[in-house]
């Protein structure tokens, strides 16, 4: 509910909404340059010397004000004549035009109104309550995505349009709901919605009948400095029952003009002084520094609202098109989905259509989205989720397991759960597992038993669909097509063999990198923009289902580095180890910000075995700022498979690698990357203390020696290496 509240109405108002920040950042510099430029009055002047050197420049002076800003300007009418002027308070001679500066005045009707008059005020305000919508949902988002109010400013991962967009919020928020709350308080006082906050003096009973009592010497005056002064009015010419009008920060008073004498006084009211400040606020009319922050923070808008129109893109591009999804309210079925890559969801696509021609009504949604009470009409809800990683939850299904934990009953309608992965992965499903069995535990009724599709398996997925139907009495046959992503033609331009001599052949290929269009750029789409542990698809000719290799190369290094090894039997590796220079293979791109180096200066240990050195090598090639970097690699001989050889020992030579240490796992003395790390264990155990962070990449039989190594190494120092990876500094990349 928050996400939607958040989405549409900065996709709606995006435009509105930008032109509201860039003229209000650009009308904040204002209050600040007249600060500057406008002759001020010097300290201990008051409002009487003030008035006694304008009166004898201006003859008929009618009125003197001064702005938040210090700016005095004064308005007389002379012979007829009207006139106006910039003053100076020293002289009280004329300095200047009193007229407002003309760009400030255009961009001042442009963002109240867009030149509309009122009908334009209505429109600037319903931007402005879209802002400060915006704002207060945005704020709930990142609170919900860091972890709580407590952990606002934790460190974010994800794709770089989606942390940017955070970030930007993070510190702007505050400010724009600010901005936006107090537009539309003054908006609701322009159309008398409010109470009227002034309140006049009384007017007096009687005045002194006489005229001409000396400026200078009038005490009302002379015990109000220029600072506090806001307006002096003089009594209309000849009108003897007229008086002196003063307005300051602490009042509005009647002054009568043959004595000098106070007649009356208004004190402002709490309503007053409570929209004086909101203007204060709003404009930074005499608060010129809190008015450029709140400009600069405006600034934030046409950049969150880019990158927040690109996180919005990139989730219609993991999604297929719902033609035919039924509102939430009234589906008689929902299906939830957690998928990372996106073909889960083309399964639920499937499984929905196959549905729907069976009379069912049909509402497919994020399993982050889970809300039993939007789906009042639901008969029973399918979960189709894969698993990421060691377990985890995929990008879709953040926080499913926490609402699920905090509903005080599970939902009347049963459910049934499907999850998808590979086989070959201890943690095959096991997301899937995990909400089946939170499910249970919570009470929730199932319809048939969990069940799995290994590796996107269509036959497994059409089982599974045959045991559902008979569940709900319909005849459903799932016909899963995998649809073939979109991919590029990528050129082999070099290789290096290894491996020949310990019977696993292995290469490093490097491909030449393809050109990326305006628009791919801008938005970061294909091979536009990647780094180093990236995932590259490979499409092998014979089979729809994608290969992934780990990037060991960055866009920024102009080519496309992956290393293979040779698996008996693999279709992919095989047609990858036979190319030649010229060959072409089909690839896509698939980020996996998880496994990025970052670029904090926090030392590195990366650790790394056979073709888990290719992202590793990708994270020093592009270590151009010299961090510090200790890798352990592992390898079965050194003269057959040390890959990236002369490489390391160029970059340690340049100051891009700082230490490496080597396993051999065959020869005289055999053993292995975690026994390395056993032996320099004080070297690491002090590293980590002091902030390092952990970069494993390699087979998982490798990366649970290292962990259990690291268990014992990290012992002494009080941590973990759980505690490094719910932190943030302990990640893998394992196959």
């Amino acid at each position: 509910m928050i996400r939607t509240l958040h989405r549409w109405p900065g996709l709606v108002a995006l435009v509105l909404v930008t032109v509201l920040a860039l003229s209000g950042a650009a009308l904040s510099v204002f209050p600040a340059a007249d600060r500057l430029s406008a002759p001020q009055a010097v300290a201990g002047q008051n409002v009487a010397d003030l008035a006694a050197r304008v009166a004898a420049t201006h003859p008929g002076l009618e009125e003197i004000r001064r702005s938040p800003s210090g700016r005095i300007t004064a308005w007389w009418f002379d012979g007829g004549t009207p006139g106006s002027a910039l003053i100076d308070p020293a002289t009280g001679a004329d300095v200047g035009s009193a007229d407002p500066n003309p760009v400030e005045r255009w961009l001042t009707n442009l963002h109240r109104s867009l030149f509309l008059d009122d009908a334009g005020r209505l429109v600037m305000a319903a931007g402005a309550a879209a802002m400060l919508v915006l704002a207060l949902s945005g704020a709930a988002l990142v609170a919900r995505r860091t972890g709580g109010w407590r952990r606002w400013f934790a460190r974010l991962r994800g794709p770089l349009a989606g942390r940017l967009h955070t970030e930007i919020a993070r510190v702007a928020v505050a400010g724009l709901a600010l901005s936006a709350a107090t537009a539309l308080w003054m908006t609701a006082s322009i159309f008398d919605l409010l109470p009227d906050a002034s309140l006049r003096p009384a007017d007096p009973a009687t005045v002194s009948g006489q005229t001409g009592f000396p400026l200078d010497r009038m005490a009302a005056l002379r015990d109000v400095p220029v600072s506090a002064l806001r307006k002096l009015s003089f009594p209309y010419a000849g009108d003897a029952q007229d008086v002196f009008t003063l307005s300051t920060d602490t009042g509005t008073g009647l002054i009568d003009q043959g004595t000098g004498e106070i007649l009356s006084w208004a004190d402002p009211t709490p309503w007053q002084r409570v929209s004086e400040t909101i203007y204060m606020l709003h404009t930074g009319q005499g608060a010129a520094a809190l008015g450029l922050i709140l400009g600069l923070v405006a600034l934030a808008v046409p950049v969150m609202g880019a990158t927040g129109a690109l996180v919005w893109l990139a989730g219609r591009r993991g999604r297929p098109r719902l033609r035919d999804n039924a509102p939430a309210g009234r589906a008689q079925t929902v299906i939830l989905v957690g998928s990372e890559g996106g073909s889960t969801w083309g399964f639920a696509a499937t499984l929905a259509r196959a549905l729907r021609q069976a009379g069912q009504s049909v509402h497919l949604a994020a399993m982050s989205a889970f809300d039993p009470d939007r789906h009042p009409r639901a008969e029973r809800f399918l979960i189709l989720a894969a698993t990421w990683g060691e377990g985890d939850a995929p990008a879709s299904a953040k926080g499913f397991l926490d609402r699920l934990a905090r509903m005080t009953e599970a939902p009347k309608a049963p459910l049934a759960v499907l999850g998808f992965g590979d086989r070959s992965f201890p943690a095959f499903c096991a997301f899937a597992a995990e909400v089946e069995a939170a499910a249970r535990a919570r009470g929730w009724e199932t319809l048939v038993p969990m069940d799995s599709v290994d590796r996107q398996s269509p036959q497994d997925f059409a089982r599974w669909g045959r045991a559902l139907g008979q569940a709900l009495g319909l005849a459903l046959e799932l016909d899963h097509q995998p649809v073939r992503p979109a991919a590029d033609s990528l050129t082999l331009v070099s290789r290096r063999d290894h491996g020949a001599e310990v019977q696993a052949p292995t290469a490093i290929l490097r491909f030449a990198l393809p050109k990326a269009g305006l628009w791919a750029r801008l938005t970061g789409r294909g091979f536009a923009r990647f780094q180093a542990g990236d995932l590259l698809g490979i499409l092998p000719q014979g089979s729809t289902l994608p290969r992934f290799y780990s990037l060991a190369s960055g866009s920024r290094d102009g080519f496309v580095e992956i290393v293979v090894r040779k698996h008996p039997g693999g279709l992919c590796s095989g047609q990858l180890l036979a190319l030649e220079p010229g060959d072409r293979v089909q690839a896509f791109l698939r980020r996996n910000p998880d496994f990025h180096a970052g670029r904090g200066r926090a030392p590195l240990i990366l650790i790394g075995a056979g073709t888990g050195i290719g992202p590793l090598a990708g994270f020093i090639r592009a270590n151009a700022r010299r961090r510090p970097v200790h890798l352990f690699f592992g390898m079965r001989h050194a003269d057959s498979d040390f890959l990236y050889r002369d490489d390391l020992a160029g970059w340690k030579a340049d100051g891009r690698l700082t230490e490496l240490t080597t396993a051999v796992s065959r020869g005289a003395r055999p053993h292995y990357v975690q026994d390395a790390l056993r032996a320099e264990a004080a070297q690491v155990a002090e590293a980590v203390r002091r902030g390092a962070r952990v970069m494993v990449c390699g087979g998982r039989e490798m990366a649970q020696g290292v962990s259990r190594a690291l268990e014992d190494i990290l012992a002494p120092v009080g941590l973990t290496p759980a505690m490094l990876k719910a932190g943030g500094r302990y990640v893998e990349d394992v196959y």
